[in-house]
């Protein structure tokens, strides 16, 4: 499956046009702040100016890009949105440019009279098989305009178009990128027929949509990652071996870009658990070897293994996450007694115990600032998602969800945004285990999938364009 070549094909079908008499580069919403205070934003919605005449494709084609956009900005927890019935104009009957200077335009003192301090109009058309979008972004309080650009894209691509300019709309008013052109990847059990033992490797938008397959073992595929460039993942497939009649846990690379799929590891075992090191010139797994498992480091075409971990006491030591700047790898380990986090520096030396509480702490995540690290806590009878300093301090519980038998779910495997803003996980709250994501202090926390399935292990994208 060629699936970054559809997405380098959307990407050449965006044209992004700086409209003149935008005002300079400012800082409007303080990100860096203790406390971020909600804007309040009228996202109004998108007219369409088309003149191929008005039909219910081209409507519902605003719409989606609208629902979209509206997504993506509710998500980033910035904004409080102004519901439409307080709007004291009809946006659909003005144009999207301000009067007096534009004849018909919009009038700033009726979104300064509701207290909008962001407004967004624009307006699209839809030209044989793709969309054109006019598109700004105005400072209320100031009546000066903070954006204004005009899109391009094929009709297939509206919602590339759409959080393309939720992460320009977000780059504008905060000066840091957005993460909504951002991916998701992650195991993917049907739980229906002959699929219902088998666990195939998906990849989707940040919010869920778009899923699309890259794995087709027909037998389990796990614990995928991604690389540092964002162009491959690494995951595990328990692969059948004709020579010994066997199905053997190996680890697998697969170039999103090419659709090039290599074994890379396949030492009897598990060779499980993968992590790219920055350059994505090596990777970290675990390898049990018939024994107990390790961590390796080896060439991400897979020559070249090299311990990490030695036990001791033939100690469990797995699930290696990496830094962002390479130094530190955190991993989970029994080699106290109980599972708990630990964290080396890159080399393996170094250990030091992270986690102490609770009974079983697994899945380590890092921020991408590298001051935080996420896991999985099980203190009581089920998994929670906690937050911990790499100082060890500041523990802090994310979630407490229950089941509708009132027992505690399952919430395991966190993985951060590029951004650091949000925090994914897999949760069994509605029975099934299903993808959601939450801030890191456990706040603004909804679902991202809602289906039949099983999700496991999901790992978030770095920074995508």
């Amino acid at each position: 499956m060629k699936f970054i070549k559809t997405l380098c094909l959307i990407a050449t079908g965006v044209f992004l046009g700086i409209a003149h008499g935008q005002e300079a580069a400012k800082i409007y919403i303080d990100i860096g702040a203790p406390k971020v205070k909600k804007s309040l934003l009228a996202l109004t919605p998108i007219k369409y100016v088309g003149t191929q005449g008005t039909n219910a494709s081209h409507l519902d084609a605003g719409q989606k890009l609208y629902q979209v956009i509206y997504n993506d900005l509710a998500v980033s927890n910035y904004f409080t949105m102004i519901k439409p019935d307080a709007y004291l104009e009809d946006p659909s009957s003005v144009g999207i440019r301000p009067a007096p200077g534009h004849p018909g335009g919009f009038n700033f003192k009726n979104w300064s009279t509701i207290g909008a301090e962001f407004l967004v109009r624009g307006a699209y058309q839809v030209l044989g098989l793709q969309y054109e979008l006019e598109i700004y972004v105005y400072h209320v309080p100031t009546g000066k305009m903070v954006m204004g650009k005009n899109y391009k894209s094929p009709v297939s691509a509206y919602r590339k178009l759409a959080h393309t300019f939720s992460n320009d709309l977000l780059q504008a008013l905060t000066g840091k990128k957005g993460m909504f052109l951002s991916k998701i990847v992650a195991s993917r059990q049907d739980l229906q027929g002959k699929a219902g033992g088998i666990k195939e490797i998906y990849v989707m938008d940040w919010d869920g949509a778009d899923q699309k397959q890259v794995s087709f073992h027909n037998s389990l595929a796990i614990s995928p990652a991604w690389s540092t460039k964002g162009d491959m993942i690494a995951y595990t497939a328990f692969a059948y071996h004709k020579k010994n009649k066997v199905r053997n846990a190996d680890l697998f690379t697969y170039n999103l870009e090419t659709g090039k799929r290599l074994l890379v590891s396949y030492r009897k075992g598990i060779n499980s658990g993968a992590a790219f090191m920055p350059g994505d010139n090596f990777l970290l797994l675990t390898i049990s070897q018939g024994g107990s498992p390790d961590i390796f480091r080896m060439n991400v075409n897979g020559t070249g293994l090299l311990p990490l971990t030695r036990g001791p006491n033939k100690a469990m030591n797995v699930e290696p996450a990496v830094s962002a700047d390479g130094s530190n790898i955190a991993f989970s380990s029994d080699r106290g007694g109980r599972p708990m986090v630990y964290v080396m520096n890159a080399d393996g030396s170094g250990v030091r115990m992270l986690t102490r509480t609770g009974k079983y702490n697994s899945s380590p995540a890092w921020s991408p600032d590298g001051k935080t690290i996420a896991f999985a806590g099980f203190d009581s009878d089920h998994f929670d998602i906690f937050t911990i300093g790499v100082d060890g301090k500041n523990l802090k519980r994310l979630t407490d969800a229950k089941r509708p038998d009132g027992k505690g779910s399952n919430n395991e495997s966190p993985s951060w945004s590029p951004d650091g803003r949000h925090i994914s996980f897999v949760s069994n709250r509605t029975g099934r285990y299903q993808i959601y994501l939450l801030d890191p202090d456990g706040t603004n926390e909804r679902q991202i999938t809602n289906d039949q399935k099983n999700w496991d292990k999901p790992k978030w994208s770095p920074f995508l364009e």
